[in-house]
Order: structure tokens, then sequence, then C-alpha cells
């Protein structure tokens, strides 16, 4: 004679479904705090140096070029004039980019970089800024290169601010 299986009671079936419920509870939670705690830290943006005040920005200059494989490489270049009592050795800028509704569609932080005129002639050079500070009362312009711009940019200047300032 071969044994009888018989259903399980409802009881046992509400029982099973509680670790899974747990669960889930518990992966949510998780998901919750990981993009509660990445919002707040990419809100927070680079930091500003109060000295940033004495950097004016001015004769601002988009530009793009083809590079050699293809792709568009855009260049801003403005002037910056120190109007403070210390020497600019480095910096980054904080660039953002907007859509025609104004809304934000690309951060970038990149390095500064000098503008030089070539001792040969030709195009200038870019040097680093430690390499070519600016001194208190000195005006020189600056680039930034950047390799790729959101297709959704409205192509007006992005607005910038001068962050991780190296002093002397």
């Amino acid at each position: 004679m071969e044994p009888a299986f018989e259903p399980a009671p409802a009881a046992d079936q509400k029982r099973n479904w509680i670790p899974l419920l747990v669960g889930l509870v518990v992966v949510i939670v998780a998901v919750s705090g990981i993009l509660l705690f990445s919002r707040h830290k990419t809100q927070a943006g680079p930091e500003l140096n109060p000295y940033a005040q004495q950097l004016k920005l001015s004769d601002i200059k988009l530009s793009a070029a083809e590079n050699y494989m293809g792709g568009t490489v855009t260049y801003l270049d403005f002037n910056i004039t120190n109007t403070g009592d210390r020497a600019l050795v480095g910096a980054d800028v904080h660039a953002e980019f907007k859509n025609t509704l104004g809304e934000i569609v690309q951060k970038e932080t990149i390095p500064l970089h000098v503008l030089v005129e070539n001792q040969l002639a030709g195009y200038p050079d870019l040097v680093d800024l430690s390499r070519a500070p600016i001194g208190p009362g000195q005006t020189k312009t600056v680039r930034i290169t950047l390799e790729h711009i959101s297709d959704d940019w409205d192509h007006s200047y992005p607005q910038m601010e001068l962050v991780d300032l190296k002093l002397k």
C-alpha cells in the first residue's frame, strides 16, 4: 500500500511567505539607504575656496575641433584675473552644462591649463598652472578641454566655478 499524501494545511502556507516578505523588506531598505546616501554625496559637489572670489573670469570663448579619431573636442578658453594677494598655482573648473529647459545635463570637474605663446610661433602651448602661475594682479588665458558633451546640451556657456585651488 502506498502512503497517501495530504495537502498541507493553509496555516503552513502563510508561514512560508514570511521569510520572503522579510527578505523583500530588507532589500527595499538597503536599496533606499544606498540611494539616499549616494544622492547626498553628489549634491555636495566640489569644495569651494573663499579665495575663488579674488579670481575673476572673463572673455569666455567656446570652440570645437575634430580629433584624429573623428570625434569632436570642445575647448573653453577664458581669462582669469587674480585680484588677490597670492599666486594661483593650480585649480580645477567645475562646469555645469544645461539643456534648453535649463536642466543640468552634464557636470564636469576639469583641470585648468594656461595658454602660453609657443617659442617657435604657431599655436599656443598648454602648460600646467604650476609652471605658469597667475600671480597677484595678473591676467592669463586658460583652457579646459572636453572630450564629450551631452547631445542634450544647449550650446550656451556652462556655469563655472573654480575649485581645488592651490595657492602660493
